[in-house]
């Protein structure tokens, strides 16, 4: 049976067996296709609100089942721990992060074969390589591993007698985990860019509100996290102003600078999800056609609306 539909604007084959047809109308929906429409509103935020409560949750857990022990079981208490990296809320934070990953790859599929600028397209590109890289550094702890090994590498040893390259004087003289001095440029400069890019991208200030409260809370976790990197003696240390006004533990206070910052880094990641669902009602058109073709006779389709 053959469907009606109205006129076509870019049809892009994919190989022998594929291809994508985005329509620039809404079409009938065919009776012998499989006919998808999605309410995106409704999915981004059915999203924020699973992932924030998820992420809220971790914290609860963290503190009732790890600090206040509501079970004698110490790897019940390592399970739920937010601070460790084989704990269920590391799991989810990276989980989450390769969803976000494959949610920038799909729209940069879509954005290429819909013959959009190339500037755009490959802007849309290098997002979602960071936020693939984002999602391999989380799970195999690679900034921290890379940042060890600069450290073997270049650590100061003043008896050799040996003059102080550069990279040894920067790991002098900065206060925190080595790691921050590799990687400040190459997240700086990515997220400077992602900043710009996403801000020009995003045509609605709610979309654009969201972009700004997910950079911030990666900034203020990035920070949490240099201060956890401080000499203990150091003037910037907030943790020892915090132990001497108010006479916690130093593993209290650490411990929760660390449940805050994972919440933070959980939180950010969620908005940033939610704005880049948000991005498809932007698309240049509203409808997706995929159809595979199983042989040379027989053809099959499946459509997608935004």
């Amino acid at each position: 049976m053959r469907c009606k539909r109205r006129k076509l604007k870019s049809a892009v084959r994919i190989g022998d067996r594929y291809g994508l047809i985005i329509m620039s109308s809404h079409p009938e929906k065919c009776p012998d296709s499989i006919n998808i429409d999605l309410n995106i509103n409704r999915i981004s935020r059915n999203i924020f609100i699973f992932c924030f409560t998820a992420a809220l949750g971790f914290v609860l857990l963290d503190l009732f089942v790890n600090y206040y022990e509501l079970t004698r079981f110490k790897i019940i208490h390592r399970f739920c721990n937010i601070a460790r990296e084989d704990s269920f809320a590391s799991w989810f934070g990276t989980t989450q992060t390769f969803m976000v990953a494959l949610t920038l790859w799909l729209l940069f599929f879509l954005l290429n074969h819909a013959h959009q600028p190339r500037l755009k397209v490959w802007g849309w590109f290098l997002i979602a390589g960071l936020f693939t890289y984002i999602a391999v550094d989380d799970g195999i702890e690679l900034h921290e591993r890379l940042g060890s090994v600069f450290e073997i590498a270049f650590k100061p040893r003043p008896y050799l007698g040996l003059p102080l390259s550069w990279p040894s004087k920067l790991l002098q003289y900065f206060p925190s985990y080595p790691w921050q001095v590799l990687f400040a440029p190459f997240f700086g400069v990515m997220g400077l860019f992602a900043s710009i890019f996403l801000w020009r991208e995003f045509r609605l200030n709610s979309v654009k509100l969201l972009l700004i409260l997910a950079m911030a809370c990666f900034v203020i976790a990035v920070g949490l996290d240099f201060i956890e990197g401080l000499n203990k003696y150091h003037k910037w240390n907030i943790h020892t102003m915090i132990l001497e006004r108010y006479g916690l533990r130093e593993y209290t206070v650490r411990h929760f600078s660390k449940s805050l910052e994972e919440f933070l880094e959980m939180s950010g990641i969620t908005l940033f999800w939610t704005a880049f669902i948000q991005y498809f009602k932007f698309l240049p058109k509203n409808n997706i056609r995929f159809f595979i073709k199983a042989n040379t006779h027989q053809k099959r389709s499946a459509e997608l609306t935004v």
